[in-house]
């Protein structure tokens, strides 16, 4: 009986630092959360392009066909507000965000001068400052994309009340995608984020054509 006792304890012994090794040998893993704000300044030019896009081109076409029904008058229009909306928010958001970049280094220099120790900038808030570049390219291109929806769907159609339909439809879809692509991006509400833009491009869109019919049937 001592004998059994003894080898189970000596079984035992021989365990437990297996034990140990096993849990000294397991290597800690760190969780690393993504930083989602790092992605704002490029994110918002770009949801901003692209909604802006499709809201502009697509309320200047519904403008356009509430006082004319020729395809190629709305087609001009749509490309002449697609050139031109595209430089403007490429050069109004380069302004914008070369202003708020200026600001934020300024006050990493105060900061900087207010310790007077020496000490280098901190690489961490050099990482968020904002870059004038990404975000102008991106709201360019994002508008184009956006202008592009109402324009390919009125391309193709012939029917006057067909094409208007159409160009609304496609702005509609546009719409929604952009929101939810925005919101999975940003980790924002899916829903809320996708009928805000929805219903703000619909009231755009009805604002534009009611008043330039009304505007049209004046005959001014």
């Amino acid at each position: 009986m001592n004998t059994n006792q003894k080898s189970l304890n000596d079984d035992v012994e021989l365990a437990l630092p297996d034990h140990d090794c096993e849990q000294q040998g397991t290597p800690d893993v760190e969780i690393i959360e993504f930083d989602y704000s790092k992605r704002s300044q490029w994110l918002r030019a770009a949801v901003l392009g692209a909604t802006d896009g499709l809201v502009s081109i697509g309320s200047l076409m519904m403008g356009v066909g509430a006082v004319k029904q020729d395809a190629k008058a709305m087609i001009l229009t749509g490309c002449a507000g697609l050139v031109a909306g595209a430089c403007s928010m490429a050069i109004g958001e380069f302004v914008s965000v070369q202003s708020q970049l200026d600001i934020e280094v300024a006050q990493i220099k105060r900061d900087n001068a207010r310790r007077a120790t020496g000490e280098p900038e901190n690489e961490g808030d050099r990482e968020k400052l904002p870059n004038p570049a990404q975000a102008s390219a991106a709201s360019a291109v994002a508008f184009a994309i956006g202008a592009a929806v109402p324009l390919l769907a009125a391309s193709f159609i012939g029917g006057y009340k067909l094409r208007l339909g159409m160009v609304v439809g496609a702005v509609t879809v546009a719409l929604v995608l952009f929101g939810w692509l925005g919101a999975v991006l940003g980790k924002a509400p899916i829903i809320k984020s996708s009928l805000t833009i929805l219903i703000g491009g619909w009231f755009a869109m009805a604002i534009t054509y009611g008043l330039t019919k009304l505007i049209g049937s004046s005959g001014l």
